[in-house]
């Protein structure tokens, strides 16, 4: 491959030498574990009309942060370069419950009085990083596409079309699968309460990363103009 090749190849995209990648990487893990553990809890505002009540849960905090973190990646690393960050997230959450499964069934110190409390806490988890890993990676996956496949038609313009339509398809994606197998391990058991729980979080999601949107820009703007490899798309 000559030279002009290997720079056409990155064009509109920067390799993952520097010191930017690694470290967004790191906070997208954390985001993601951190999210995690926030979602064994169930929470619900209301009730706003009758006995109709908000429903969702403690991931709701940090984790649409994940997918702003994801479009800073695809925009300025491309799918592959994402889509490693996101199968080392993966792993960690795999490690995380699995940890957290094996700390819990170890037989607690005679002085330990909080065994019940790990439990509730930690068992569920267990099956919410089924339907975080199973959600996280279609989600991710489908976000990192789109943004990619966007960028390919319209180069360095529109990013604000990249972000939020990369965000209404793989938030909704990641949602669905997340929630189809999280509903029951915080006590979600009707179908309006698991429409609710859908429809709420995907559209929060959504929100956060409208409202953020100029904050993603600066960021994006930031990491291109001193990722030294980073060649603008034409």
């Amino acid at each position: 491959m000559t030279a002009t090749d290997t720079k056409s190849e990155h064009r509109g995209f920067a390799t993952t030498g520097s010191a930017y990648y690694p470290t967004l990487v790191a906070i997208f893990t954390g985001l993601v574990l951190i999210s995690n553990v926030s979602a064994t809890k169930g929470i619900a505002f209301g009730p706003i009309i009758g006995d109709w009540s908000l429903i969702t849960d403690g991931g709701f905090v940090v984790f649409p942060m994940t997918y702003v973190i994801g479009d800073v990646l695809s925009e300025v690393y491309g799918f592959k370069a994402t889509r490693r960050a996101i199968y080392i997230a993966f792993v960690m959450e795999v490690i995380a419950a699995f940890t957290f499964w094996l700390t819990a069934y170890l037989p607690a110190a005679d002085f330990y009085t909080n065994q019940a409390a790990f439990e509730a806490v930690v068992k569920p988890f267990t099956q919410l990083i089924i339907a975080g890993l199973a959600g996280f990676i279609v989600g991710q996956t489908l976000n990192a596409w789109v943004v990619v496949q966007i960028k390919a038609r319209t180069k360095e313009k529109h990013l604000w079309a990249r972000l939020i339509g990369s965000t209404i398809v793989g938030e909704f994606a990641d949602t669905l699968v997340f929630c189809s197998i999280a509903a029951g391990a915080i006590g979600i058991s009707t179908w309006r309460d698991f429409v609710t729980y859908v429809a709420l979080g995907w559209i929060y999601k959504t929100l956060v990363e409208i409202v953020v949107l100029p904050v993603t820009y600066r960021v994006i703007a930031f990491i291109k103009r001193r990722e030294p490899t980073y060649q603008p798309a034409v």
